[in-house]
């Protein structure tokens, strides 16, 4: 079940309407620029989005935000010139330890510059008892943010087991759809995806879709 400020938060009526065929033309919350470990520039990267025609973007670099501001530029001179932009939503990508296996969270739609985050944004992953999935869940839930398990299907450990134990962690969503066949053009992956849409509608929790772009073209991985 979804936390109440999940329910009133302005990106989860945006959620609600990720399908299968969401990504990568219309919604992708989750990619990476040179900022971390992608191979696009922010400003390449929101050029692709604008070309997509894409109405929600997040990109979701490893433990940094500093993509955020230009590919907002961008998004914003585009704007200016008439041309219809997408809604560039906070995003983060953050490693932590889920029932004992590394796993990705991410956060998407926080404040900035709220503290509890400052750890998780140094450009690498924490250690000790800040690495713990509760820890990290919490600093993005405490900065105003919603907190999904990202590429659940992914782990060493079997999607179902982890997505349960996200949810009694209070988790507020995860990844549904994703190419785990990692084709050139983003496509989501039969059976896989669908078992983990279910698994969350029965939760009652928050589905996302993102192409998980380290390459040069935005609608790939």
């Amino acid at each position: 079940m979804l936390r109440p400020d999940a329910e009133a938060h302005p990106l989860t009526a945006v959620l609600r309407r990720v399908s299968p065929d969401s990504c990568p033309g219309r919604f992708n919350f989750h990619c990476h620029t040179t900022c971390s470990d992608g191979s696009l520039q922010p400003a390449q990267l929101a050029d692709q989005a604008l070309e997509l025609g894409l109405e929600h973007l997040a990109i979701t670099d490893h433990h940094r935000l500093t993509a955020y501001d230009p590919a907002a530029e961008v998004l914003g001179s585009a704007r200016a010139a008439g041309r219809q932009v997408p809604t560039l939503w906070r995003g983060v990508e953050i490693s932590c330890l889920l029932e004992g296996c590394l796993v990705h969270v991410l956060g998407l739609g926080f404040h900035a510059d709220h503290p509890s985050l400052e750890p998780y944004l140094q450009g690498a992953a924490v250690v000790g008892p800040a690495l713990r999935s509760e820890a990290v869940v919490a600093a993005i839930q405490a900065a105003g943010g919603l907190a999904l398990l990202a590429h659940p299907a992914r782990y060493r450990l079997p999607a179902e087991g982890l997505i349960a134990a996200a949810a009694a962690l209070g988790f507020d969503g995860a990844e549904a759809w994703y190419d785990y066949g990692m084709q050139p053009r983003w496509q989501p992956t039969p059976g896989v995806c669908a078992a983990i849409a279910a698994d969350l509608a029965d939760r009652g929790l928050l589905m996302s879709c993102g192409t998980d772009t380290h390459g040069l073209v935005l609608h790939g991985r």
